[in-house]
């Protein structure tokens, strides 16, 4: 009778679990991974997806084709709603509601995070996050949809509230989609409008801190701030999001108080993330406590306290304050995969998990970004150039990397922006912000 070989069970499709499924690619082991998706999606360019800058499908690739020629791996498509740690089992529900039970020998959870509302769940109404594809197009109708909404509008007032864009937090993600917005708004819709000019699109940038992009280097901060300014985007510092309808957003003052409300019809939500349901889930079959944020307490080699066989990575694994970036994420995979197939092969030592810091990067707007590693800084056409560099090598697929090429190439050339299609879809839903 054949050995029947360990069977790794990964729950997530993204960079943690993608890198932990591949490293373990030449191992005895068969590998499943799960995901409620059929993609792996490339998180740090879903704000170009948003703004017609690229498609979906640029920054996204079929999981099984990147596992295609990896024959000890399979994929299954579902979502990961319970887990036996006794029977070492995991129950994914298809997408039609059925349920089946997987088990496993080695457990690995990548499931990421999603937008965090800090206690504030009503505001996801008016303003989406922006954490999937999901959100992603529905940020793109929201976007798109205004400045169609704007020139049909029977009144000058009604106007300037279509065409101002609040963006809550002053993150890389919330700077790279204001600055995103406002060049829309300025390159790739000039003279696409006969009622209204889309230059006069408002950007307003809200930030509870004292400088934007405060996790890089100050200087490279205040380069990120003059390029902002240069672009016309409004940044309100030391406010804090206390409000947000169908059409305002309201601030309130850290340091004076002071409440400050904006007609703005298109709130967007970049500041916070929290563990997915199923952490609760993780943590309650494995008795273990959850941090503020809902995610797992891991050892040093990224396995769950009193769970030998389970591992948590990425932004759902607590450990030494990592930071939540992809880079944490891919270097945690693999580290996880290389202990699962040390551990098949008959060792015992398991090596801690060392994180190497690669630098932070973040585009503001054409030839204008900053990238911080060790001690280089570099911003301006330099900085750029090297956050081009660096998001290519990180896509998956050649085909994305040089799809993404030619349409940054093409936007470069043209300030045209193609990938601008929005559809209704579900008018229950994607209607909802323009029916009011």
């Amino acid at each position: 009778m054949a050995k029947v070989r360990p069977h790794v069970v990964v729950i997530g499709a993204g960079f943690g679990g993608l890198h932990c499924a591949r490293r373990l690619k030449r191992s005895a082991v068969d590998v499943t991974v799960v995901d409620r998706g059929t993609s792996h999606l490339f998180q740090p360019l879903l704000y170009q997806c948003a703004t017609g800058l690229l498609s979906e499908g640029a920054i996204s690739s079929p999981v099984r084709h990147l596992l295609r020629r990896q024959r000890n791996a399979d994929v299954a498509l579902g979502e990961a709603t319970a887990v036996d740690a006794t029977a070492q089992t995991v129950t994914v529900t298809r997408i039609d509601g059925s349920e089946f039970a997987l088990r496993y020998d080695h457990l690995v959870v990548a499931a990421g995070m999603r937008t965090a509302y800090h206690g504030n769940d009503e505001f996801a109404a008016h303003a989406p996050g922006m954490k999937t594809l999901d959100d992603a197009l529905a940020i793109r109708r929201r976007v798109i949809g205004a400045f169609e909404m704007a020139e049909s509008a029977s009144d000058a007032d009604l106007q300037r509230s279509w065409l101002t864009f609040a963006v809550a937090g002053g993150g890389p993600t919330g700077v790279e989609l204001a600055g995103q917005i406002r060049e829309l708004a300025t390159l790739a819709l000039d003279r696409e409008f006969r009622t209204i000019d889309p230059e006069r699109a408002r950007v307003l940038l809200l930030h509870g801190g004292d400088r934007v992009l405060p996790s890089f280097d100050a200087r490279l901060s205040a380069d990120a701030q003059r390029t902002l300014d240069r672009l016309g985007v409004e940044t309100h510092l030391g406010v804090h999001v206390t409000g947000v309808g169908a059409d305002y957003v309201e601030t309130t003052s850290k340091a004076t108080h002071e409440v400050v409300r904006y007609p703005a019809r298109t709130t967007l939500w970049t500041t916070g993330v929290e563990a997915v349901p199923f952490a609760k889930t993780l943590a309650d079959a494995l008795g273990v406590t959850q941090d503020r944020s809902g995610r797992i307490p891991v050892r040093p080699d990224l396995s769950v306290d009193g769970h030998d066989n389970v591992w948590v990575v990425g932004d759902m694994s607590s450990l030494d304050d990592l930071p939540g970036v992809a880079e944490v994420a891919m270097q945690g995979g693999r580290h996880v995969g290389a202990v699962i197939a040390g551990l098949v092969d008959g060792q015992h030592d398991r090596a801690p998990f060392h994180y190497r810091d690669l630098g932070n990067a973040a585009y503001i707007a054409r030839r204008q970004a900053v990238v911080q590693a060790g001690r280089l800084r570099l911003s301006g056409s330099l900085g750029w150039l090297a956050w081009g560099v660096i998001h290519i090598a990180f896509l998956a697929g050649i085909r994305n990397r040089m799809g993404t090429v030619i349409s940054w190439s093409a936007t470069l050339l043209t300030d045209s922006r193609r990938e601008r299609a929005i559809t209704y879809g579900d008018p229950e839903t994607a209607r909802q912000p323009y029916s009011r």
